[in-house]
């Protein structure tokens, strides 16, 4: 550890559950964020700040206004331009701290690119709003015996739940299958920030337990708060199942699917959707689609309105439909469009 970096930490370093040798721990630790939504902004502002050596961020999406009350890295500019999250997060945190190596990557997290973004992680933190991805980031850590963080928050009402492989039950020893009635979402529900950092605050504070090289410090217990009812609520978390079919059977069908479905946004009326392999060029799509409407382009993502329906199209071939929630709309309107 330098000087520089001793000063900045120096009261992290006082604490005595981090120490000097869990600054060291954590200057040389890789935390990947998977979502940079409400949740994930703010742990991976948190994480960069506490001196945090490398750092992924994951996001496919971009900012809009309505994003801006709770989600802690981005400001008004960046939904005015409609920056994707994680090109405005890695812009904003090389802003906070320097000395973290952050990589900010606009995708959509799946069983194909899973190992490129989340392997080599000290610790993953859960910031995604849907059941599919965090069983993929469930069998992808169990696989790899990785330590993540899930949390999940809606109104005044959060969860967080450490998974610790080896140690702890798993998501699917808690959550056996996703849910089958509708769930709750900001949409419906709405959301309240306090509910959100206190969540984020809560799985950040297990991450860098982990971080720091003080694993036997993470409890395996389901914590549940509601600020606005007020309460914290602490049961002890399931203990390994041997009937598990991740930790138990060792069997992880969410890293064999090698296809998407077209994925209906929470809390908005969009559908993201892949219906092409490979590369777009944006500046060719743009000038085909100039002539049919408004377009919008930077290096990140095209953005093209053709009234009720808003297309936002990123370099990797995928595309958000905003002003559906139909998948066979979404399809159709790519296949105009795109192509």
């Amino acid at each position: 550890m330098t000087a520089a970096e001793r000063q900045r930490y120096s009261r992290q370093i006082l604490f005595a559950g981090i120490g000097e040798a869990g600054q060291e721990a954590l200057l040389r630790s890789h935390a990947v964020v998977a979502g940079c939504g409400a949740l994930g902004s703010f742990q991976a502002a948190a994480l960069a700040r506490a001196g945090v050596g490398r750092l992924t961020i994951i996001d496919r999406d971009y900012v809009e206004p309505s994003n801006l009350h709770r989600q802690w890295l981005f400001e008004e500019a960046d939904a005015a331009e409609a920056m994707p999250k994680a090109a405005a997060a890695e812009r904003r945190l090389r802003l906070i701290n320097s000395s973290t190596e952050v990589r900010g990557v606009v995708a959509d997290l799946t069983a194909e690119n899973a190992a490129e973004l989340l392997g080599g992680a000290t610790a993953i933190l859960d910031g995604t709003d849907n059941f599919e991805t965090r069983y993929l980031l469930n069998d992808f850590a169990v696989s790899r015996g990785i330590p993540w963080i899930y949390g999940a928050a809606v109104g005044s009402y959060g969860i967080t739940i450490p998974v610790v492989p080896g140690v702890t039950g798993c998501l699917r020893c808690v959550y056996p299958a996703p849910p089958e009635a509708p769930q709750p979402t900001c949409e419906t529900a709405g959301v309240l920030n306090a509910a959100v950092s206190a969540v984020a605050s809560l799985q950040v504070a297990d991450a860098l337990k982990i971080l720091a090289g003080r694993r036997e410090l993470v409890r395996a217990r389901i914590t549940t708060i509601d600020v606005w009812e007020g309460g914290i609520r602490q049961i002890d978390g399931p203990p390994r199942d041997a009937a598990c079919p991740a930790c138990g059977r060792r069997e992880f069908p969410y890293l064999e699917e090698t296809g998407r479905p077209p994925v209906r946004m929470c809390g908005r009326d969009a559908v993201q959707i892949r219906e092409r392999q490979g590369p777009i060029d944006l500046v060719q799509l743009r000038a085909r689609l100039e002539p049919l409407g408004e377009v919008r382009c930077s290096e990140f993502a095209l953005r093209f309105a053709v009234r009720p329906y808003e297309m936002t199209v990123f370099p990797d071939g995928r595309a958000i439909i905003k002003g559906t929630s139909d998948p066979g709309v979404a399809r159709s309107l790519y296949a105009r469009y795109v192509g």
